[in-house]
Formats: C-alpha cells, sequence, structure tokens
C-alpha cells in the first residue's frame, strides 16, 4: 500500500492553508458582513464558494464518486500545477511521463524546478509500464498518463495502465480529457482500489466549455485534501460555477449529442482524407482530433494557415515527424479543410 503522507512535501504537510471567510461558515444566512465586500451588484458582489459545494454535488452525482474526492481547478492545468506543487520537493525530486503526450506537463515541471524524464512510446504509441519504471527512482514522485493521448490520439494499454498503479509507489496521474470520446471506461470507478491514483477530466471537450476554464481532479480524499490545502481559495469563479452548474443539469443530453456529432465526423473527415496524396498516414483515434503523417508537414501547415484553416503542427514532437494534429469540426470547417487540401495540391 502507497503511503500517501510520506509522499507529501514536509512543508505542505505542515502548512496551515489561509482560510476565508467564506471557508468558516456553511449553511444559509441572509446577511453576509464577514468578507468586506461590497453590498451591491448582488450576485457578483459576493465571493464565490471557495469549495464549490453546489458544483461538486451535481458532478459527483453524474461521476458517481463522493464530493470529498473532486478538485476543480482553472482548467486541468491547474490541478497538473498543483500536484506537483505538493508532492515534488524542487531540485530534489522528478516526475515520469511518457513520450509524445500533453505538452503542459514538462512545462509546469520546469516552472516547479523538478526534473523530468521521458519514456518514448513504441511505434503503436502505446508503452510498457517496465520502460516507467525503469527510469523512476526513489525521488520519483509522479509518474503522468494521458488516455486518450494527446497528440497521438489513441488510448493506452489498460493493462500496462494498471500495472503502472500498482508498481509504482508514488502517485500516478491519469489524464482522461478525452474519455468520452472513446469506447474504453474511465478509471474513476477504480479510485477505492488505488489511493496513489488521479484522474483528470475537463469541461472543455466533450462539454464544449473550453472558454469557461473549468477541470476536474478525482482521487482519495487525502490527496484531494492536500491539493485543497494548496490551491488559492477562490479559484473557481461565480460565474464558472453558474455556468458549469447549468450545463450539468440542463444540458445533458445535448452534450451526448454533440459527441455522437463528433465521432461520426472523425469518421468522415478521416475517410476524405485518407484519398488524398498528400496524406501518407491517419493514426487510429480515440479522441475529438486525428494525427495525420503528410508528405511535408511545414509546407501543408504554411497553406492551411495562408487560407485561413489553422490546425497543429506536430512535426517537432517526438515520433511525429511530418505529423499534423486536426481537430475535428463542425460539417462545414471540416469540408473546408479538404477542400483547400484537394483544390491546392499542386500549390503543395
Amino acid at each position: 500500500m502507497v503511503n500517501i503522507e510520506n509522499l507529501i512535501r514536509k512543508n505542505i504537510r505542515e502548512l496551515k492553508p489561509y482560510s476565508s471567510a467564506r471557508a468558516e461558515f456553511t449553511g444559509e444566512a441572509s446577511v453576509f458582513l464577514d468578507a468586506n465586500e461590497n453590498p451591491y451588484n448582488p450576485p457578483y458582489c459576493r465571493y464565490p464558494d471557495p469549495m464549490q459545494r453546489e458544483l461538486k454535488l451535481a458532478i459527483a452525482a453524474q461521476k458517481n464518486v463522493a464530493t470529498e474526492q473532486i478538485l476543480l481547478g482553472n482548467g486541468s492545468d491547474e490541478p497538473i500545477d498543483l500536484l506537483i506543487r505538493s508532492f515534488c520537493e524542487p531540485q530534489r525530486d522528478n516526475m515520469v511521463a511518457i513520450a509524445p503526450t500533453y505538452g503542459m506537463y514538462k512545462v509546469a515541471a520546469d516552472i516547479n524546478n523538478v526534473a523530468y524524464r521521458k519514456a518514448l512510446l513504441n511505434e503503436q504509441f502505446d508503452f510498457c509500464a517496465d520502460d516507467l519504471l525503469k527510469i523512476a527512482d526513489n525521488h520519483t514522485k509522479l509518474i503522468w498518463l494521458c488516455s486518450p493521448n494527446n497528440p497521438t490520439g489513441n488510448s493506452l494499454n489498460r493493462q500496462e495502465i494498471v500495472n503502472t498503479i500498482e508498481a509504482f509507489r508514488g502517485i500516478v496521474v491519469l489524464d482522461e480529457a478525452y474519455i468520452d470520446f472513446s469506447k474504453r471506461q474511465t478509471f474513476l470507478q477504480e479510485l477505492h482500489k488505488y489511493p496513489n491514483l488521479v484522474v483528470l477530466q475537463t469541461f472543455s471537450k466533450a462539454w464544449a466549455l473550453a472558454g469557461v476554464r473549468l477541470g476536474m481532479a478525482f482521487a482519495a480524499t487525502e490527496i484531494i485534501a492536500t491539493l485543497n490545502k494548496v490551491k488559492y481559495p477562490y479559484n473557481i469563479s461565480v460565474l464558472t460555477q453558474q455556468h458549469a452548474l447549468r450545463q450539468i443539469l440542463q444540458r445533458k443530453d445535448d452534450v451526448a449529442a454533440w459527441v455522437q456529432t463528433l465521432l461520426a465526423e472523425r469518421e468522415k473527415l478521416q475517410a476524405a482524407l485518407t484519398s488524398l496524396p498528400c496524406v501518407l498516414h491517419i493514426y487510429p483515434s480515440d479522441a475529438n482530433f486525428i494525427l495525420v503523417k503528410v508528405t511535408n508537414a511545414n509546407a501543408v501547415y504554411r497553406h492551411l494557415i495562408s487560407r485561413g484553416v489553422v490546425v497543429r503542427n506536430r512535426h517537432s514532437v517526438e515520433l511525429c515527424a511530418d505529423c499534423l494534429r486536426i481537430t475535428v469540426g463542425a460539417p462545414p470547417e471540416n469540408a473546408m479543410l479538404t477542400e483547400l487540401l484537394i483544390s491546392e495540391l499542386k500549390a503543395l
């Protein structure tokens, strides 16, 4: 059994967190004179609930987890940073990740002055737990896995994920930002088995709330309690909490329909791109994007940009030479992309 207490940085274990006025009160009240707020312009004159209780209740009911297992952040980037700050001692500890993967893990490590070690994926963009564990040592506190992975789009081998969680004496962070587009099962219902597992999800993808900036971390209560000590008190605004709550309670059917539409569009886009001479290979995807190998990624990218169509050039990323990452858009957007490639092939 992994001892979470021993993994926490000493200064974080001993930290007396800031206690905000709103955190010290729960229940109903009609007069608030505790937080030095301006009483005019309700409801925005009031500080938001620092623990996002109402929103967490709705998320817990949908995800079938306890509210105490949820941390909400400003996008997924906030819990990524909080995990590093809570468990990794700068200039001493390190973290391990697959490569290629979501670039923010390394950026957050660099910001926190924590060493970042990479284990390359194989030709199928999959991994072996032993390869990760070989480059880990006694100072490795976090392992990062992204499934479905970004930018490759594929889901990682589930048994190897389990092997990693069971063998590693630190914390395994599984980023499931794109899980709603995959047929694979989430690991949320495995949290009770693995006290060292953190699952990240987001409202940015399937829920179409990228501009709202709301990410979710799910873990054992001990890990969540530690992250709550470190996070800033009012990290999720009133506007964000209200909008997300309405989306969860009122638009679940719309979200499900959007996902099905995007999955159908993904298949159509893959079929359309397969016939183009400049497209060499389309990698399997469980996400709302596809990774496409082309004859000259830089030239194709510049051509699309010049016509006002923006994709992501991944040519400089490990194992992704001459690859573009293309988000599945609405039907007119996908049609514009393919029409541009077809009509301007000679120019490329």
